[in-house]
């Protein structure tokens, strides 16, 4: 499809170059660190999505979809929806990552649009008022 590609830049030298031609428009800066392909007919088409995984991999972020997922399951994404019957429920992700366990108990505090799970402590029941910002 395209005659003519330029040799992108990337890394540290993208990031510089992205710096110096930060007044211009991003399809212009992505032009001029060499994220477009001329086609047959003399167009330049601008590769932004290039650019942009040039971007976050040039800045420590590189969006590998495959890179560290064991494959099992979903990622986290910290959002959860109530279910027809009314429930909301909470993964399994979550309370691992919190370190929780089977019988691990919980006080519900309702507010205009949040709600708040305090753990209580195990030993008395109470809960533990370090934490509380109200």
């Amino acid at each position: 499809m395209a005659d003519t590609s330029p040799t992108p830049l990337t890394g540290k030298a993208l990031l510089q170059k992205v710096k110096e031609l930060a007044h211009l428009p991003r399809r212009e800066t992505a032009k001029r660190c060499g994220y477009y392909t001329v086609t047959k007919n003399n167009q330049t088409r601008v590769n932004l999505t290039d650019f942009y995984d040039a971007l976050l991999v040039a800045k420590g972020l590189p969006l590998d979809p495959e890179g560290s997922k064991d494959g099992r399951g979903r990622e986290p994404t910290y959002r959860v929806s109530v279910h027809k019957n009314g429930q909301i429920v909470i993964g399994a992700a979550y309370t691992q990552a919190m370190g929780l366990k089977p019988g691990d108990e919980f006080e519900i505090k309702l507010g205009y649009k949040h709600i708040r799970l305090i753990q209580l402590d195990s030993s008395s029941g109470e809960h533990d008022d370090s934490d509380d910002e109200e």
